[in-house]
């Protein structure tokens, strides 16, 4: 998926986030299976266990039947079709969720080789904000980041200046 690439930015944001607001002592259930980030977190002393890679959108049991006490979904949400059952879904109290955003100036991501690299959502914050309340969780925190490229032009330009990732820690309502 990364194809020789970490997304480093990303992950360090991510992790500081992450334990701000999340306890090593409590345990997540991430969603998606395991990844490059799993690992960060293992490291800095997060107890992580996956979704085993089902989809999401036809099988939420995994969720429903797990007992952690924090859900991370990182990056996961744009790649469903319906994010609400998956958020319906989760029993865990807390959340700590991340999404790309919609790019005025740029179409979503669409892998053509991969067909569970594909973004059928990308959203701008109000929307997944909406999202997550409609589903029953209340924002307690969230952060925006950009993610430069060093490529020449105007759209690597405005990626110095947009925000292009969203993350979020919620609680149960």
């Amino acid at each position: 998926m990364y194809e020789n690439t970490f997304p480093n930015k990303r992950f360090k944001h991510t992790i500081q986030f992450l334990k701000k607001h999340v306890s090593t002592s409590e345990t997540i259930l991430d969603l998606g299976v395991v990844n490059p980030f799993t690992a960060i977190m293992q490291e800095h002393g997060f107890m992580v266990e996956n979704t085993k890679g089902e989809d999401l959108d036809l099988d939420t049991s995994y969720i429903e039947n797990s007992e952690a006490d924090v859900v991370t979904a990182l990056e996961i949400f744009e790649h469903l079709l319906s994010p609400f059952t998956v958020l319906k879904s989760i029993k865990a109290d807390k959340l700590v969720a991340s999404v790309p955003l919609k790019l005025w100036f740029s179409s979503a991501y669409r892998s053509k080789t991969d067909m569970l690299d594909r973004h059928y959502h990308e959203f701008e914050d109000w929307q997944f904000d909406w999202l997550l309340e409609k589903s029953g969780w209340k924002i307690i925190a969230r952060e925006k980041w950009t993610n430069p490229t060093k490529k020449i032009g105007i759209r690597p330009m405005l990626r110095w200046f947009t925000p292009r990732y969203y993350i979020v820690y919620a609680e149960r309502v």
